[in-house]
């Protein structure tokens, strides 16, 4: 029905187009919450945190607050209805009471007349507090000594680990300290609530997902989901910071607007920003794992400890992730005489509750397997890459993971292989290790690393996606769907897959605001699914459509409905042509129905949790980074000189869109794992709450040479166009960064075992460069240690004494 002819403009799929509102951002005119007018009456919000980390409230003084010229109102823990929330468990207090659990958490709402009267009330807001008893411990290694869990441990075996290791010719252990990372987002936390009649509210909510800021607000103010429309139309930025934690700023909101019966708008203070929300998880990781003489793993022990915050937010699937990904693209022992043996513990601190991160636990779980990796090449001597190519999943696709999925489409093997070819890594390798010999203070270090990321939510219900679309008389477009729009271009791809669906330019496909009130039940953007989930429930929608109009195209053309073609605005049939608008004004006359629902849920995925068995993914998504750096030996400044990028994103549904994710995910990898450091001092207190202390990328680290290419190949799962996500898969590239650096002070120290922690500042560079391994996190270390193995506070994998799952 939709065939190309000759001499037709190509379809919009396929083409780089730019993104729908790019005229608007640089115009200045793409309009997010704090850019709508406000309403008359509005009131403006703004919480007073704790000071303190773990402490009984005695007193909440709210006098001086009060006194403020503007105040109208403070709110406290007894003016919500049901004071507790969460995503997952309703673990998380909206506002303090009796207690606080970290220094920033809200005590108290001020209301004023406007922004600046309600943030300096929020900040005379005076609190007695009394020290409680210790409490959750703040460090990971004291945490995880107290078995201080948010949630149960976790645990996976295959076969004897312990035996395996015992066994194998060569051993390794070590240690990795994984920093977390704070979402930098440049639209913060906002939301602006609005009452409408009989008790109903219309929240308008900077969120990934509406839903669950929908079910967030039904259950503090004891609504139904029916009274209360959630509308996004765009953010300003998410990376996983949206997902679950943008609900306490409309909840907050929605209780002040309910309590008052008035517009309610509370736009978070970037420093208050920091203090309240949650960060990407940062790990405690500690391996130790038996090898061949080739560095091919024969046994391999894990443990991944988090720390999660006070309440359990997405600890538990994000913690899941990094046990599903701690393979990336390696094949774990896991049949014959190899063991598997991997420990998830969610620590409980008395910090900002941990929550989605771009990626969503699995970097951390790629890093400690790939510093593993790293660790066997540098004590048998060998180029780390040799060792990475020995452990890859099958080329032929017969490779089974951990949880039991089968890695049918493996393209590691051939994305390494054509990148180092084509980045010449052989040669770049040798003109290194030359630079080397001749600097004693500038050192260079070159690193190639893969990528598999799986693509779906592990919450299997989680992935299905509605959409709606609307032809109009006169031929406009309308589209409705799910997904929320945060800088990544996903209304962008949907306008496209619609337009081509209708054969009609991009332009003439209007995407609306996200709103719960028009598709109901959405799953959060996330998961690298926006596209894939929502992109197939629009195409839907859209050849539900085109195939009613195609009957009155037919009529009115005299051919059959197989003979009409859609294309350029125009539809064509039996030597005539109709446009577009006038066929949509005949199928209108005719009383046709010319708008429909679409509806898509992933097929093929089926996961058990308590086994950690099933498969879990549709499909995976891979590529790889080969990055070169400098570091100077005397400061531990570091210079990322050269990224060459091979990524696979399927058939791309727009190219220009999926190079900028994967340059953006890259650097802000690269910021992870190098710049970005959050430090709380011994009062729990987070030091780095503000652009001046806290270091993203800029546009002078971005690598001078930045070669980024798409691998060419349709997904082999039938994706919307066979195209694949490319959201969070190329921050892991960044991988290549930090081993990049590793490298460097290999070359630095002489050869052998290097320890470096994330983020690799220049103090952390200056740290490695001056460690000298122990017993404990001993890394590269290979023999017959009688205390191998005994990693932290027990055997690793084997302590009877340690909960489980």
């Amino acid at each position: 029905m939709n065939a190309p002819e000759p001499g037709l403009a190509p379809p919009a799929v396929g083409q780089a187009l730019p993104h729908e509102s790019a005229h608007l951002h640089v115009a200045g005119a793409a309009a997010y919450i704090d850019d709508l007018p406000e309403l008359a009456g509005t009131l403006h919000a703004a919480p007073a945190l704790s000071l303190k980390a773990h402490a009984r409230i005695v007193r909440i003084d709210l006098e001086e607050a009060r006194a403020v010229p503007g105040v109208v109102d403070i709110l406290t823990a007894a003016d919500v209805p049901h004071n507790a929330i969460g995503t997952v468990l309703h673990d998380e207090p909206v506002l303090a009471e009796g207690q606080v659990l970290w220094v920033g958490q809200p005590v108290a709402l001020v209301l004023a007349r406007s922004v600046k009267a309600a943030r300096v009330a929020a900040r005379r807001v005076r609190v007695d507090y009394e020290d409680s008893a210790p409490g959750p411990q703040l460090d990971a290694d004291a945490a995880l000594q107290a078995h201080s869990f948010i949630l149960p441990p976790a645990r996976l075996r295959r076969g004897d680990a312990a035996a395996a290791i015992a066994a194998a010719p060569q051993r390794v252990q070590g240690e990795l300290r994984i920093g977390g990372q704070e979402h930098f987002y440049l639209e913060g936390q906002i939301a602006y609530v609005v009452p409408r009649e009989d008790g109903q509210l219309l929240i308008h909510s900077s969120t990934q997902h509406p839903g669950d800021v929908q079910h967030q607000v039904r259950h503090a103010l004891g609504l139904a989901d029916a009274d209360i429309v959630v509308e996004c139309r765009r953010m300003g930025g998410g990376f996983g910071g949206k997902e679950s934690q943008a609900a306490w700023f409309a909840v907050a909101a929605a209780v002040a607007a309910r309590k008052h019966g008035r517009p309610v708008k509370l736009r978070a203070d970037r420093d208050d920003d920091f203090l309240i929300t949650g960060k990407r998880h940062d790990y405690l990781v500690r391996y130790a794992a038996g090898v061949d003489q080739a560095g091919r793993l024969r046994g391999v022990q894990l443990m991944f400890a988090s720390r999660c915050g006070y309440s359990a937010d997405l600890s538990g699937p994000v913690n899941d992730r990094t046990v599903l990904h701690a393979d990336n693209c390696y094949q774990l022992p896991i049949a014959g005489a190899g063991g598997l043996a991997i420990d998830s513990y969610r620590l409980k601190t008395p910090m900002q509750s941990a929550t989605a991160f771009r990626g969503f636990g699995g970097p951390q779980g790629m890093l400690g397997i790939e510093n593993l990796i790293d660790d066997v090449a540098r004590a048998l001597g060998s180029d780390p890459l040799d060792v990475r190519r020995a452990n890859l999943y099958a080329a032929d696709g017969s490779g089974v993971t951990h949880y039991g999925q089968t890695v049918d489409d493996n393209l590691g093997p051939r994305i390494i292989d054509t990148l180092a070819r084509d980045c010449d890594y052989a040669g770049r390798r040798k003109e290194i290790a030359a630079f080397n010999a001749g600097s004693p203070v500038i050192k260079r270090g070159l690193a190639l690393t893969p990528v598999k990321f799986g693509i779906s939510f592990t919450a299997t219900h989680y992935n299905q996606a509605g959409a709606l679309v609307y032809v109009y008389q006169d031929g406009s477009v309308q589209v409705n769907h799910g997904g929320t729009e945060m800088g990544q271009g996903l209304h962008t791809k949907v306008q496209q897959i619609v337009a081509d669906a209708l054969g009609l330019p991009a332009r003439a496909v209007r995407v609306t605001a996200s709103d719960t009130g028009k598709v109901p039940n959405a799953s959060a953007t996330a998961a690298s699914s926006g596209t894939d989930l929502n992109g197939m429930a629009a195409q839907q929608a859209a050849l539900q459509v085109r195939a009613r109009l195609a009957a009155v195209a037919a009529r009115a053309l005299g051919c059959t409905e197989s003979e009409v073609l859609f294309r350029d605005g125009q539809v064509r049939g039996g030597g005539r042509a109709l446009g577009f608008g006038e066929l949509a004004k005949q199928a209108y006359l005719q009383r046709a129905q010319l708008w429909s629902d679409g509806f898509y849920a992933t097929p093929k995925i089926h996961w058990d949790k308590a086994s950690f068995t099933g498969r879990p993914f549709f499909y995976y998504a891979w590529g790889a980074a080969c990055s070169e750096v400098a570091i100077d030996t005397l400061t531990g400044e570091m210079k990322v000189l050269r990224v060459d990028i091979l990524h696979d994103v399927g058939r791309s549904i727009n190219p220009a869109l999926d190079i900028g994710q994967i340059e953006g995910g890259f650097v802000q990898g690269m910021g992870w794992l190098t710049t970005e450091e959050l430090i709380w001092n011994e009062q729990g207190k987070l030091t780095t709450h503000a652009p001046s202390t806290y270091k993203i990328p800029v546009a002078g680290d971005v690598p001078p040479v930045f070669n980024v290419k798409l691998w060419d190949g349709a997904n082999r799962e039938e994706s919307i166009y066979r195209s694949k996500a490319v959201g969070e898969p190329p921050l892991m590239l960044a991988i290549s960064v930090l081993h990049a650096i590793r490298d460097a002070l290999a070359a630095a120290r002489g050869g052998g075992p290097v320890r470096l922690d994330a983020p690799a500042t220049p103090e952390a560079i200056l740290r490695a460069l001056h460690w000298q391994p122990g017993k404990l996190g001993s890394a590269g270390k290979l023999g017959s240690d009688p205390d191998f193995g005994k990693l932290g506070s027990g055997k690793l994998g084997s302590d009877p004494d340690f909960p489980r799952a």
